[in-house]
């Protein structure tokens, strides 16, 4: 069960811990932050107010991932009321909503800071933000992404105050910053389109966002490109859903040590056939390539003996290879595609892209390249990824595409897809093991960026009770058949849910 320590009655009552963000923000820290001229659109945001509420809840069963076990997760939520210059509210059954998993072993993995205290830091660090926007509503106006990018750069000083408070003996890594806001914009976002009874997918021409992509990311190589040119308006109406294959997940019953015993799926087997899934996402260790083999190995064997695959019976099997930067440098993953290739050609064959194999700072000296690896399969980073910069800089360390997350932030998001679209990367977007809102806001951000492989989510099978309070009306989003969801269903005011 979550732990409950309190209740609030409205629209969105599943949620606890209800805080009202304190008023005692810090000062603005940039001397120089950004502006944009003011936004004359109807839909433009003039007045918005943020709370923040969060729960907790226990995995079903262990998720390993990057030599790291995980078993339990606090989600954050944010609501946001909103008014807009035609005088347009959100609130009460349109309020805007947001919400996130605060994966920190994923977002800060130093080791020398336990889960619990780095939790404690972003959870302040999300409190601080959103009372430093409550602060700001009035005087910051505009479209979510001129509001968002101009909060973000206004950020360092509060960051630093956090930091010093805990008294942390280094920074807080960028990720967990951007997942402390990653519910703050979302609900932002949903909000502004709430405002309006619009989705916020279609309130992105130059009639409600007047900056280009240059202006949004100081980069004069997207002069004249609008965000509308690379987002599109309407979701697709169903994308592919990637399962994840942890590390501790049995694949057989002749694996399974600790049933669960909740009436869901135990074995890989029984998630094939009870989904009918078509994709899979292998976790893998990075430091042991006999393992790392025999996994993919064992993997594609259960996927060609589980034929009871209802709807996707026929349909073709696709892998992704996910190292969480544990390879010490390319030439491992070549050799694990070397041996796969020669010895279980099948399952090479599968392989749609690999995700993040060396470690997340590309600009450490020695930075490992993955122009070969990249050359046979996609490469795609993800811990990496935290801006346009890092962007570029992997792409000239040859990888070839980008993950994109809604923990780290919509409008990064958004951008970011954008550029990628323009440029011709491959695309995947990910999820942190998300439940509920999370969920549909990561699967709404796949089915409106062009060229999205397919959407990730692991937490139907890790903290199914997340998902609850929306089962009743986005069941088919948790209860998945034919290997694939029905993201048609997202496309309702805001970010669609």
């Amino acid at each position: 069960m979550p732990e409950v320590t309190e209740m609030r009655s409205g629209a969105l009552n599943c949620w606890r811990n209800h805080f009202v963000p304190s008023t005692s923000s810090p000062a603005l820290s940039a001397p120089k932050p950004l502006s944009f001229p003011v936004n004359p659109a109807p839909t433009a945001l003039k007045q918005f107010a943020f709370t923040l509420q969060s729960e907790s809840y226990r995995y079903r069963t262990p998720m390993k991932f990057g030599g790291r076990v995980v078993e339990e997760v606090t989600v954050l939520t944010a609501e946001c009321t909103a008014t807009n210059q035609a005088g347009q509210v959100a609130d009460g059954d349109k309020i805007g909503v947001g919400s996130m998993t605060m994966g920190v072993t994923w977002a800060w993995p130093d080791a020398a800071l336990s889960d619990a205290a780095k939790l404690e830091v972003v959870m302040e660090l999300a409190s601080r933000m959103a009372a430093q926007a409550n602060e700001l509503s009035g005087t910051l106006t505009g479209h979510p992404m001129e509001i968002c990018l101009q909060l973000a750069s206004r950020r360092d000083e509060l960051v630093e105050a956090v930091a010093s408070g805990h008294e942390l003996t280094s920074p807080i890594p960028e990720l967990a910053i951007l997942l402390a806001a990653s519910p703050i914009e979302a609900a932002l976002f949903d909000a502004h389109g709430k405002a309006a009874g619009q989705s916020s997918y279609r309130l992105l021409s130059a009639e409600h966002l007047p900056p280009d992509l240059a202006e949004m990311t100081g980069d004069d190589r997207y002069a004249g490109l609008r965000l509308d040119q690379f987002i599109s308006q309407a979701p697709v109406a169903t994308l592919p859903l990637y399962h994840l294959v942890g590390a501790l997940d049995p694949l057989t019953e002749a694996e399974l040590t600790k049933p669960v015993g909740d009436g869901l799926p135990e074995t890989l087997g029984e998630w094939i056939t009870r989904n009918e899934l078509t994709h899979l996402k292998i976790k893998l260790n990075g430091d042991d390539a006999d393992w790392d083999f025999r996994r993919v190995r064992d993997i594609n064997a259960v996927a060609n003996e589980t034929t009871d695959r209802g709807a996707s019976t026929g349909k073709p099997w696709w892998f992704s290879l996910d190292f969480n930067e544990r390879c010490k440098d390319e030439a491992y993953v070549l050799g694990l595609l070397d041996r796969l290739e020669s010895e279980c050609p099948e399952a090479f064959e599968r392989i749609q892209y690999i995700e993040q194999p060396t470690h997340r700072d590309l600009k450490r000296p020695g930075a490992v390249t993955m122009h070969q690896a990249a050359a046979r399969i996609p490469v795609v980073i993800d811990e990496s990824l935290t801006g346009l910069e890092s962007l570029h800089l992997a792409v000239s360390q040859g990888y070839s595409g980008i993950a994109l997350k809604a923990c780290k932030g919509h409008a990064e998001a958004l951008l970011l897809g954008a550029v990628a679209v323009h440029e011709n990367l491959f695309l995947c977007v990910q999820d942190l093991t998300c439940v509920g809102a999370s969920l549909l806001h990561s699967a709404s951000l796949s089915a409106h960026i062009p060229g999205v492989a397919a959407v990730e989510s692991n937490g139907r099978q890790y903290c199914p009770e997340g998902n609850a309070e929306w089962m009743a009306k986005f069941g088919p989003m948790f209860e998945v058949r034919g290997g694939s969801v029905p993201t048609s269903c997202l496309d309702g005011p805001g970010l669609g849910y």
